[in-house]
């Protein structure tokens, strides 16, 4: 396994896969079968993927954080990897349920949330509804309201590798393989839309959270990424040099000593 991969060409042709010794399982909520996989022992973290990918865009992660004698559990987003959904359309107040069900059904009473993009705005959402179920939020390259956003340079190599390597795997996981285009347009339906917080939304968090961006991040403008930390009380901002939105898996170490960081401090 290479240790960098800046140009996610290694990405792009082997993909990512979880560690062997997961303990799989799938929790029913609200009309979606939830497939996740929890390793090791410890305080608990679950890590939330970005939109169009699925557990396995971890598995540079869960190694660190089990041998950091933490609890590391992965979940497959409603419609992605392994998940199923129904015909509802998708919100991340939706998917922040589909969380608290896997906490349950595993017997986690808090947990750490890690989750990036999409993920994150999974995980703040849960935050917002069950503080009392969230030890802290790691809200990695995302955005809380329209404003935060980019325009997307469609020529920029690294998206359309990761979008192949995403349909690919899609296709090779998912209970409706032939159903990546209509996973596309929902989630776009979603997006355009959601999040939407405003000033009152985030001084109303009460839970710790490091807002965390890369230097180069393609889709989310860095003064967004500072204005949550500024806008949450008692949050932090991070950026994370030399990397763009896939920092788990450009610099796997780099930025696991972030997250271990944001971790450690949680029990101060």
């Amino acid at each position: 396994m290479v240790s960098t991969d800046d140009d996610l060409k290694d990405f792009a042709a082997n993909g990512l896969a979880l560690p062997a010794g997961g303990v799989e399982a799938v929790t029913l909520h609200q009309g979606a079968r939830i497939w996740h996989a929890d390793y090791g022992t410890g305080k608990p973290v679950i890590l939330l993927h970005g939109g169009l990918g699925h557990a396995g865009n971890w598995g540079k992660q869960v190694p660190a954080l089990v041998a950091a004698s933490m609890r590391a559990v992965v979940i497959d987003s409603r419609g992605h990897g392994r998940s199923a959904r129904d015909e509802r359309p998708f919100s991340y107040e939706r998917m922040a349920g589909d969380v608290l069900a896997v906490m349950d059904a595993l017997h986690i009473e808090q947990a750490a949330l890690l989750g990036w993009s999409d993920g994150a705005c999974t995980a703040l959402e849960l935050a917002r509804q069950a503080p009392q179920r969230v030890a802290g939020v790691f809200f990695f390259a995302c955005n809380v309201d329209p404003t935060g956003t980019k325009e997307l340079d469609e020529s920029n190599p690294l998206l359309g590798r990761c979008f192949t390597r995403h349909k690919k795997d899609y296709a090779a996981l998912s209970p409706t393989p032939e159903g990546f285009a209509a996973l596309l347009a929902d989630l776009g339906t979603m997006q355009r839309s959601q999040p939407d917080y405003g000033a009152a939304d985030l001084a109303a968090i009460k839970v710790p959270v490091w807002s965390v961006i890369g230097e180069n991040d393609e889709f989310i403008k860095r003064d967004h990424a500072e204005h949550i930390a500024k806008s949450i009380p008692g949050a932090q901002f991070r950026e994370i040099p030399g990397v763009s939105h896939f920092a788990p898996i450009q610099r796997p170490a780099l930025f696991n000593a972030t997250v271990l960081e944001f971790l450690g401090g949680l029990d101060r």
